[in-house]
């Protein structure tokens, strides 16, 4: 895999998490809407930045002799691919039934939040599906860049957490500004694009999987 096909992957990967509707995506709004100003989101996004790049370092130093055995690298190919055709098929579900939305976004749990990073963290760390992602498609995806060494990670990171930016800092622009970002309609149908892409990636890593399985 290059280091663009890493950048991209990754992008699009964390693009589709991050406009999903979730706790973090309330808590921005919410303080977006309270504080009348777009940092809101991008000092959001900082506090949950710094949470996952302790993640990708532990996972990186802390495993790299893990991921060197083939059952482990195969069967924790399988079980992100899975866990990413799951998260592929709820977005494509969504936005086919249109049941995702963000007017129903704006109460978080930032209420009494001052420091935005901290909020970021607080709501990254207490979020199981954060957790799960991390557990399954995110420790994949952190094998596959490591295979190029640590520039793969490093792309990968950027990728990952430049998606989030860029996506939480139009809610905090839209937001701060009393307007709506986008249609709920327009939303749906993002959501039905990139869960098509998830369901496709998807299938990349569980047959990554499967040869590294057949490797041992």
């Amino acid at each position: 895999m290059s280091l663009l096909r890493i950048f991209i992957s990754s992008f699009f990967i964390g693009f589709s998490g991050a406009m999903m509707p979730g706790p973090m995506l309330g808590v921005t709004i919410e303080a977006s809407l309270k504080k009348k100003k777009w940092t809101a989101g991008p000092l959001i996004v900082l506090g949950h930045g710094i949470l996952e790049l302790i993640l990708i370092i532990a996972m990186t130093f802390g495993l790299r002799d893990f991921f060197a055995n083939p059952t482990i690298a195969g069967i924790i190919g399988l079980f992100g691919g899975a866990f990413l055709a799951w998260m592929g098929y709820g977005m494509i579900k969504s936005g086919i039934n249109k049941t995702v939305s963000l007017d129903n976004q704006g109460s978080g749990n930032s209420s009494g939040m001052k420091n935005l990073v901290m909020a970021g963290v607080i709501v990254s760390a207490t979020n199981p599906y954060f957790i799960l992602w991390w557990a399954s498609t995110g420790i994949e995806s952190i094998r596959q860049a490591f295979a190029i060494g640590f520039t793969g990670v490093l792309f990968f990171f950027a990728g990952h957490i430049l998606s989030d930016f860029a996506w939480y800092s139009s809610v905090s622009i839209a937001s701060a500004k009393g307007r709506k970002l986008i249609s709920d309609a327009v939303y749906c149908k993002i959501i039905l694009v990139l869960g098509i892409f998830i369901t496709a990636f998807s299938v990349y890593f569980i047959s990554s999987g499967l040869r590294m399985l057949r490797v041992w």
